[in-house]
């Protein structure tokens, strides 16, 4: 099979409104290259002085106890089950309206992932869950979707009384917060994503999982470096996923900017809402007082969305879908369980309908206004007759 990505890059470049702002964000590269250069000279390329830096950081930017770089958000996820203890197809209860990582890293952790219906907010709808507990549940995965955190009350209480882990996916979700609690701090561990597009990015991939377990801490170092105590024994067999120190000089130089980052991204996201608002085509979710989103993606309903999506495009907007096949409709699980079309129908309803409009800290005001605009006009008479 070929790399599609590299066509993909392409194709993404001709767009005037994109979600990828790489160029922009990284125009002060060579700040970077420098910063890069003691790296170079001084040669700690593993595990160097820069990731514990960035460890150190980012727990105290979200209140954690205890924060371990790893090599992606998928290897976060994956080691956060195996921490756990988990194997043997012990059942993982999640959403099936995610990406693919979170499903893959259940199933590579010799997991069984169990699907509960998502809800209008995008994410795992809590009064659901309980019915698919069974004696073989051991854990509870959420996914705070586009920076929206779950319904992390109900979700804890559920968990409590059935005596379940809680992981957190919040690959999408860094300086996300409900009344004060910062996304990762919600459940026994919390598991975040640096890649490129992600709000808090590198140059490729890493990962971060936080947790307030020091029992947990221990085992997630040791895991994540092939179980090594020193250089010459291991403690347990782990796997190779330590994040890059030249990675965590890219995440160190952004660290400092995510706040100025995230709230760009809010206050765009506040003027589409405003644009949008009562618009008999298309639905936003509720915008919940005490929750802090921070929009890695801008996603709503829409009628006809396929046809808009075109219309837009059509238009330099690089609007997309996120994602139009559900986890229990996808080919693998068809391995892990009789699923078919209607099984989970919110979820499939949020894949048929839902849009992602470009977000992030260097759109405009005047491009946000033409995103609008453009949108009102699509579903004008004049368009549509």
């Amino acid at each position: 099979m070929k790399n599609f990505l590299t066509k993909q890059y392409t194709k993404d470049k001709r767009f005037k409104i994109r979600h990828n702002y790489l160029t922009e964000q990284f125009k002060d590269y060579p700040k970077i290259f420098k910063k890069i250069e003691k790296v170079i000279k001084f040669n700690d390329f593993t595990l160097g002085f820069e990731v514990e830096k960035f460890e150190n950081s980012f727990k105290k930017l979200i209140n954690a106890k205890y924060c371990i770089g790893v090599g992606s958000g998928t290897d976060a996820i994956y080691m956060a089950l195996k921490s756990l203890g988990l194997s043997n197809s012990d059942e993982v209860i999640t959403t099936p309206y995610t990406f693919y990582a979170t499903i893959n890293a259940i199933v590579q952790a010799d997991c069984k992932p169990v699907y509960v219906d998502a809800k209008d907010d995008f994410n795992i709808d809590p009064d659901l869950i309980e019915k698919k507990i069974t004696k073989k549940t051991k854990a509870i995965l959420v996914v705070h979707w586009a920076g929206r955190i779950c319904e992390m009350n109900k979700i804890k209480k559920i968990a409590k009384k059935h005596n379940l882990f809680i992981i957190e996916d919040a690959c999408h979700a860094a300086l996300a917060n409900m009344d004060g609690i910062f996304a990762g701090n919600f459940g026994d561990i919390g598991c975040f994503s640096l890649h490129p597009l992600k709000n808090l990015n590198v140059w490729g991939d890493g990962g971060m999982i936080v947790t307030k377990n020091k029992n947990i801490e221990k085992k997630l170092k040791l895991l994540r470096n092939h179980g090594l105590i020193n250089r010459n024994e291991i403690k347990i067999f782990g796997i190779n996923s330590r994040l890059d120190t030249i990675q965590a000089v890219v995440a160190n130089h952004l660290l400092g900017k995510l706040k100025v980052i995230t709230e760009k991204r809010r206050s765009n996201a506040h003027l589409l809402d405003e644009g949008l608002k009562d618009h008999g085509n298309i639905i936003i979710p509720e915008r919940i007082k005490g929750l802090y989103e921070v929009f890695h993606l801008y996603c709503m309903r829409a009628k006809q969305r396929d046809k808009l999506i075109a219309y837009l495009n059509s238009k330099g907007i690089d609007a997309k879908k996120h994602y139009p096949i559900p986890m229990h409709l996808q080919t693998p699980s068809k391995k892990i369980g009789k699923y078919k079309k209607g099984d989970f129908p919110f979820a499939e309803k949020l894949c048929d309908e839902t849009i992602s409009l470009p977000i992030h800290e260097f759109v405009t005001k005047n491009e946000i206004k033409y995103i609008i605009n453009n949108i009102k006009k699509f579903y004008s008479k004049k368009i549509n007759s």
